[in-house]
């Protein structure tokens, strides 16, 4: 299967499936030097981890990473890093009555008639299980981006109608919908519980921030910064909308009111406004980058739904299992984790973008 490699200098290779023995990620072109253990790690993957709170699936998976290579003495060797973990709690049985049916919202169908056959155990590649490779991989971006002192935060933005109204950064990592509005939470926890009990689920919206990105990251033609976060964002299974900065809110703006004027602050040019997300002709512009993406709804729900047999026959299905009710909380730190694959990989490649970068390098 071509598709599940990302990069060009730093490059990441997912592998694995949901119900399969294990998953992982091959990591390639890591600087040496960065100190890196298990458990630098394993802080991303438990945020993403079933079984965290009432919102999540009550599959329980440790999700423990191993470190196969790559590392020595507590740093990278500047070789391939290879991650695995083991899948320990698969219940492939509670698949079994919908192995003949295509499942509504699912790759199923399309997998199916790409390739031949499909897992029906929980969706094999396309399921969401897939993003644990990434979130492992971002965790080893983000390290190496923190030396630079480039930060990440991402965080749940609305669930269904209810959107946040205030900003406290320090209660994203302890809110069970990694939400920065404690009252918004609040009332989207009231709305998943209603939901849950009408057999059904809810999308939702993430919001990243990405702060000190040096001026000129991303290229101007193909490899645009918007558009490579763009089509990271998009690569995972459950994201069907990406906006940046203003977004689809410029289509009812005028020129005057989106341009973002530049000023001297502090004797250096800067932007009056952020109306373009941090991102100028492809390029960062020095200022916050902040970007969204929508969050479907959870396909699987126990509702019952139309769909067609493998063999061409039209029935009904009802999908019992363990599922999230929505996807957005957990999915925060995968939105952060491949924002982070993104710009490392745009910035190693922006060091060789003029002849001065290049003798900086190598000169004694």
């Amino acid at each position: 299967m071509a598709g599940s490699v990302l990069g060009e200098i730093f490059k990441i290779s997912t592998w694995g499936e949901s119900h399969g023995k294990a998953l992982g990620v091959v990591v390639d072109g890591c600087p040496a030097g960065i100190e890196l253990s298990e458990e630098d790690i394993q802080v991303y993957l438990d945020r993403r981890k079933p079984g965290r709170n009432a919102f999540t699936t009550n599959r329980k998976e440790s999700d423990q990473v191993e470190i196969l290579s790559g590392v020595f003495e507590g740093k990278t060797t500047g070789t391939p890093i290879s991650l695995v973990v083991f899948n320990k709690d698969q219940r492939s049985k509670d698949y079994s009555q919908i192995a003949n049916c295509y499942r509504p919202g699912h790759a199923d169908y399309t997998f199916d008639k790409k390739y031949g056959f499909r897992d029906y155990r929980g969706g094999g590649r396309s399921s969401g299980r897939e993003t644990i490779g990434r979130v492992a991989a971002g965790a080893i971006a983000c390290k190496v981006l923190k030396e630079l002192g480039i930060e990440f935060m991402a965080y749940t933005k609305s669930i269904g109608e209810i959107e946040i109204k205030t900003f406290d950064k320090s209660v994203i990592a302890r809110d069970p919908l990694s939400m920065p509005d404690t009252e918004a939470s609040k009332k989207a926890q009231e709305y998943l519980e209603k939901i849950r009990k009408e057999q059904d689920s809810a999308g939702g919206v993430i919001e990243c921030r990405i702060n000190h990105l040096p001026v000129g990251i991303g290229n101007t033609v193909f490899d645009k910064l918007d558009a490579n976060l763009a089509k990271a964002m998009f690569s995972l299974g459950s994201v069907k909308g990406f906006e940046i900065g203003d977004g689809f809110n410029v289509s009812s703006m005028r020129g005057s009111e989106n341009n973002d004027n530049f000023i001297l602050k502090d004797g250096k040019i800067a932007k009056e406004t952020n109306h373009s997300g941090g991102i100028l002709g492809g390029m960062s512009d020095g200022d916050e980058v902040v970007f969204r993406v929508a969050i479907k709804p959870t396909p699987s729900i126990s509702r019952p739904q139309k769909t067609v047999t493998i063999s061409g026959e039209e029935t009904t299905i009802e999908i019992h299992g363990r599922h999230d009710p929505v996807i957005a909380p957990r999915a925060v730190v995968v939105v952060e984790s491949m924002a982070a694959i993104t710009v490392l990989d745009l910035l190693l490649s922006n060091m060789c973008s003029s002849i001065d970068k290049i003798k900086k390098v190598y000169s004694e």
